[in-house]
């Protein structure tokens, strides 16, 4: 689309992002903004307005991310598929476009590091490649390579420069702690063992500033949660703290502070501020999920810290105490809905809870948990008085939008889960389908809640009911292929259309004379609700299936996204895509077109939520 504005994107799930990208959340030197990856865009939010901008050029997720320290240039690397080259991306800051294009590594960049001036930019491969990579960053070119570890060790985590010198930096891993030497005549790289005696440490972090700030020491933070002290000169092991207290979950991160004490973060959430010479915690606070990032503001009084759980805090060094400064869902987005006749707001859905949203601010009003429970559909009830959810458990929650409390649970609604869910415009009757292929008609009051009908007619999961405004019937699409008008006054079957596709979504016309099908055939289909005829059919998709579909209120467009990971506006009459979205890097799971039409809002399998302007407002 030509205009687009991301969704607070910190998120998570299997896709690379924030909460799994070791070092993905960094404070510009400008002391002005923040950096963090969302799948295979790179955010910069501006730490006083709230407003991002975005840095897109990767093919796939962004696995690693660092800044020079000036702040003139920010490097990132990705991860792809077995037997492909995955890219380093080297962004003007100022102008944010793209300086330049590294491609060596195999499947995974691993760690990124720039030298103390800027000069070098050192690269680490993953798993699947194991080299490191010295650039020439002026010359936009390698000078030289090497395995980054003996085959007798693990593989390399993370690289660090000194603090002063540019010919020198470390790789740590597992089993291995090197030290590089520059040999930039000879355009080679030669690696220094150091010596560790009987240990046998995992390092996730270096952090390469002494106390005196004269690269005397560096400290290696572990897998088994102690923090090693290595002299950078003999390479060889000073000490190994705490002696007892481990930091539990192991060292993630690590900070030195000009005061000389160190934060430390902790796998499992703790953020603790410790004395150098023992690591004894003098202050420490728990944050929810565990520690990926700590990233200090310049040289004042507050720095962040990113988590698993998708949130980023901001810290003031004086209280110590944490501040949420933004958070997303940390598992795929499953469904999102509008409460009726209104975009102030909307509401999402994922694993263990149910997020409402103000929609300009991109801010989290409020957040429903349900431990260890997935939620796969919501609605709002037109009189916004309740949000009704599907869950994997087989239940029906209905909670109030304003505190998020529990009106009622319906038990046992289905016995394979909540697939889908629909309410009718009095808000007397909720319409529920199940992952055995049933749907259920529930009359619900405050007091009191039974189950009027069940219609069996699907085979498989029912995938989305839509219900007509006179609320006298309603359609439903299966993974089975059949897509069912039922009548709800009889509570029988009207119309069944079939197809060899499984059906993802369903949508009637705003005249409600047609619907509008898609699904795993990547058509979109276009039917009649008199008689079921089919009316015409479009190829929606070049690969992938289409998850989600909407149609603003004027009938003259829909919007559609899927598998393919593209955002498409299509004229209904014409059939043609007037505009195609390029931003999300997981399969697109829903959509919706906001009841004023100025937004487009999309959610996907890897935990974003994008927010769009609709271009036909």
């Amino acid at each position: 689309l030509e205009e687009r504005e991301a969704v607070q994107p910190v998120e998570w799930s299997s896709a690379e992002a924030l909460g799994n990208v070791p070092g993905g959340l960094i404070a510009h030197p400008d002391q002005k903004h923040v950096i963090y990856p969302l799948g295979s865009t790179v955010i910069i939010q501006s730490l006083t307005t709230q407003k991002q901008e975005f840095l897109q050029g990767h093919s796939n997720n962004v696995s690693c991310i660092t800044v020079n320290r000036s702040g003139q240039y920010l490097a990132s690397g990705q991860v792809t598929h077995m037997g492909f080259k995955a890219d380093i991306l080297i962004w003007d800051y100022a102008n944010r476009e793209e300086y330049a294009r590294l491609v060596l590594h195999k499947a995974k960049v691993e760690a990124l590091a720039f030298s103390p001036n800027g000069t070098y930019l050192v690269s680490l491969g993953g798993q699947d490649d194991g080299s490191v990579v010295l650039w020439n960053v002026a010359k936009r070119e390698a000078i030289c390579g090497s395995p980054a570890s003996t085959h007798s060790s693990g593989i390399s985590l993370t690289v660090k420069f000194p603090n002063l010198r540019d010919d020198i930096f470390i790789t740590a891993g597992n089993c291995t702690l090197r030290v590089w030497e520059l040999d930039l005549r000879n355009r080679k790289i030669w690696p220094i063992e150091c010596q560790l005696g009987q240990l046998k440490r995992i390092v996730q972090y270096v952090l390469t500033t002494g106390v005196e700030d004269d690269d005397s020491f560096f400290y290696g933070g572990t897998s088994s949660g102690d923090v090693l002290k290595v002299n950078l000169k003999t390479k060889l092991l000073n000490s190994c703290a705490p002696a007892k207290e481990k930091f539990s979950q192991g060292v993630t991160s690590l900070k030195l502070l000009k005061t000389g004490d160190i934060l430390v973060g902790s796998g499992d959430g703790a953020v603790s501020l410790c004395k150098t010479a023992n690591f004894k915690v003098i202050k420490q606070v728990h944050v929810e999920g565990g520690v990926t990032s700590i990233s200090l503001r310049g040289q004042g009084h507050q720095f962040f810290t990113g988590t698993q759980s998708s949130l980023i805090f901001r810290f003031n060094f004086t209280e110590f105490k944490d501040e949420l400064f933004t958070s997303c869902h940390c598992d795929a987005v499953n469904d999102i809905a509008f409460p009726f006749g209104t975009a102030e707001l909307f509401a999402t859905c994922s694993k263990n809870d149910i997020r409402v949203w103000h929609t300009e601010t991109n801010k989290v009003l409020l957040r429903i948990t349900v431990p260890n429970m997935t939620c796969n559909a919501i609605q709002f009830m037109h009189d916004g008085k309740s949000i009704v959810s599907a869950w994997n458990d087989g239940k029906i929650r209905a909670f109030t939008p304003e505190s998020g409390k529990l009106l009622y649970i319906l038990n046992n609604a289905h016995s394979m889960g909540v697939s889908a869910i629909a309410v009718t415009s009095d808000c007397k009757w909720v319409i529920s389908g199940g992952g055995e292929g049933q749907v259920r008609v529930w009359e619900v009051t405050p007091r009191s809640q039974r189950l009027l009908e069940s219609m069996k007619e699907h085979k498989s999961l029912v995938s989305c009911i839509k219900v007509k405004s006179n609320n006298r019937e309603c359609v439903t699409t299966s993974s089975d292929g059949t897509c069912i008008i039922w009548d709800l006054v009889r509570f029988v079957r009207n119309q069944m259309v079939l197809a060899n596709t499984m059906f993802k979504c369903v949508n009637y016309h705003p005249e409600e004379f047609q619907i509008i099908t898609s699904g795993s055939d990547r058509k979109i289909g276009y039917w009649e609700v008199f008689d079921g005829a089919a009316i015409r059919e479009l190829e929606g998709s070049l690969s992938g299936s289409i998850n989600g579909m909407d149609i603003a209120q004027d009938g003259r467009h829909f919007v559609t996204g899927g598998d393919e990971k593209l955002l498409k506006v299509w004229g209904y009459n014409e059939g043609e895509i007037t505009h195609i979205g390029v931003g999300h890097s997981g399969n697109i799971t829903g959509l919706k077109i906001c009841p004023n039409s100025h937004w487009i809002i999309s959610i996907s399998a890897d935990g974003a939520i994008l927010r769009w302007k609709f271009p036909h407002h």
